[in-house]
């Protein structure tokens, strides 16, 4: 019996400090111009040559401001801010490449359906068919406070408003053109039959949507659909929705027990286990030697910056750590950031001691997801543990320099894999979810529940009909 493919998708950010706090100042980061189209076409065509499904693009609306009640902390090592919109590179980077997916992060909490679709399907166009929505809630309390809101809205609620965004993405995207809606029928000066297009007709508790999709079909319709929420409410949404799910990574054994949940959420949905991919986020310092590596490692953490790194968390747990003392133990405690943040260190991984300093430092190189050190082959070892134990059909590989991290993954690692008959030599398909689910599937499958829209309007009023006019009136 063949082990299947491991995935790989790229995890960046349009910042200069990402998962790694105060790396920016390595010799080898030349993550100061992320700010430049270079960065990211220079980017793109090293992860192509690498065989990367995807360049998975994380992305926050607000500013982390709970530790020490201050913005300060993260504004001066750049940790996540300044942050530009992760939309904007796509289509320089689709221009150098033919095969390499993008998935772009978006908040819905903060968005409107109607004009978040035409960006997605604008895009989906202009890549063919290479991108992927990440489904986000939005955790940073400044970001609601900067949207008007005068509170963060509760974390299941959050969930609630996404699902009917969702919906109503889905109409759109699915429903609202039929195939065959656009003719291109130059003799007759018809470009859409207007009886295959309709009104949505949409109203809901979180959104009004009566009119038709903005966008004709494009090559996948609805792009592929990512979602990184690991909390109970989380994965429900993920065995639902998600086409792929992106969640943290401490220990293969309490990485299995999320994937597990997950997958049985999918299944309660109707749809089957391996429907959904699930990706653990690691990041990887690989040499030619063992001894090369731990020496790249130990250079890299001396680079690391460990109030960022508490600034970070604050954000994504929700606690500001500089009320505890540095040695500690952390308790679990509920907030309406992420939940599952704190629960590996508090809840899973009870057979060690977290303090407040012990997660600074686990997280300051890396994120909150393992490290791999070491040669190609004992990484490549390593990967494999992480997959088959841990249930997971890939890593979002997190850089600890960018684009040098990548680079080295690259020369080293991949060909390893490759050897071993765990990763790609060629492209599948020519879609972003044609790459995650072989050729010949561009759209979602029948279980999801976007397809429930596929002709759904068919027998509904058309934009020629007044009746629809008087509706969208």
């Amino acid at each position: 019996m063949s082990k299947k493919r491991i995935s790989v998708n790229a995890f960046d950010m349009t910042c200069v400090d990402h998962q790694s706090f105060g790396l920016w100042r390595h010799p080898r980061s030349k993550a100061t111009e992320y700010n430049t189209i270079e960065y990211w076409t220079n980017l793109a065509k090293t992860l192509e040559k690498g065989k990367f499904d995807a360049l998975f693009l994380a992305d926050v609306v607000g500013i982390y401001d709970i530790y020490k009640n201050s913005a300060a902390p993260s504004v001066s090592d750049g940790a996540q801010v300044p942050v530009n919109d992760p939309f904007m590179q796509i289509s320089a980077m689709a221009a150098v490449t033919e095969h390499l997916g993008f998935g772009v992060t978006s908040a819905v909490t903060y968005e409107q359906p109607y004009t978040l679709a035409r960006k997605y399907a604008t895009l989906d166009h202009l890549t063919k068919g290479r991108v992927g929505f990440n489904v986000v809630t939005s955790y940073l309390p400044s970001a609601a406070e900067n949207q008007g809101l005068p509170r963060q809205i509760e974390h299941d609620t959050r969930y609630e408003i996404a699902e009917e965004f969702l919906d109503v993405c889905y109409k759109l995207w699915e429903g609202s053109w039929e195939d065959g809606a656009v003719v291109k029928d130059r003799e007759a000066g018809v470009y859409a039959d207007t009886q295959k297009v309709h009104p949505i007709q949409h109203s809901g508790k979180y959104f009004t949507v009566p009119g038709a999709a903005l966008t004709e079909p494009s090559p996948q319709r609805t792009p592929l659909i990512f979602q990184a929420g690991a909390s109970s409410r989380g994965q429900a949404f993920a065995g639902r929705h998600a086409e792929a799910v992106f969640i943290g990574g401490l220990r293969p054994d309490l990485t299995r027990y999320v994937t597990d949940k997950i997958r049985e959420q999918a299944e309660e949905q109707g749809r089957h286990r391996d429907d959904v991919k699930i990706y653990a986020m690691l990041s990887v310092v690989v040499d030619e030697t063992e001894e090369k590596a731990e020496e790249k490692y130990r250079e890299y953490l001396s680079y690391v910056n460990l109030e960022a790194s508490q600034a970070i968390i604050g954000g994504w747990s929700g606690v500001d750590l500089s009320q505890f003392d540095e040695d500690e133990a952390l308790n679990y405690i509920k907030t309406d950031s992420i939940q599952s943040f704190l629960t590996p260190f508090t809840l899973q991984s009870k057979d060690k001691k977290w303090t407040r300093e012990e997660i600074a430092k686990h997280c300051a190189l890396g994120g909150m997801g393992d490290v791999i050190v070491g040669s190609p082959e004992s990484v490549a070892d390593q990967l494999e543990t992480w997959v088959d134990e841990g249930g997971l059909d890939g890593i979002n590989l997190a850089y600890h320099v960018s684009p040098g991290s990548f680079e080295d993954f690259v020369e080293y690692v991949v060909p390893e894999l490759q050897k071993r008959g765990r990763y790609r030599t060629e492209y599948e398909g020519s879609t972003l979810r044609e790459s995650l689910y072989g050729a010949g599937q561009p759209q979602v499958m029948d279980t999801h529940p976007a397809a429930q829209y596929r002709g759904a309007y068919a027998d509904k009023p058309s934009v020629a009909d007044t009746a629809a006019r008087e509706l969208v009136g």
